[in-house]
């Protein structure tokens, strides 16, 4: 595993702390238009993802990039989930990952 360029595990209501960092958030697509994807983070906050996927878009994926903003980021890498995912699990990890558990996430 590369650990030289980590990223947090984010929802849509943590992404406001980690503007300009790193960041990997799963997102259920409800739109894509070219390089604008819109969708809702596993806490059901929307979302936007700027870039080309590099993956056909079922219903969920997860994007690594930069956050750009508290409601957007800038994908490097997508990896396509699928079409059933447990959102609600994934944000409980989101919600470890930047609490009480932070030092035991990259």
């Amino acid at each position: 595993m590369d650990t030289s360029s980590p990223s947090v595990f984010v929802n849509a209501e943590l992404l406001r702390m980690h503007v300009g960092k790193k960041v990997r958030a799963v997102v259920h697509v409800t739109q894509s238009d070219g390089e604008i994807t819109t969708g809702k983070s596993t806490d059901e906050h929307q979302l936007i993802v700027k870039g080309l996927p590099h993956v056909s878009l079922m219903s969920y994926v997860e994007v690594i990039g930069i956050a750009e903003s508290d409601q957007s980021i800038r994908a490097e890498t997508w990896t396509n989930f699928g079409n059933t995912f447990d959102a609600q699990s994934y944000n409980q990890v989101c919600q470890l990952a930047n609490g009480e558990f932070k030092g035991l996430f990259l």
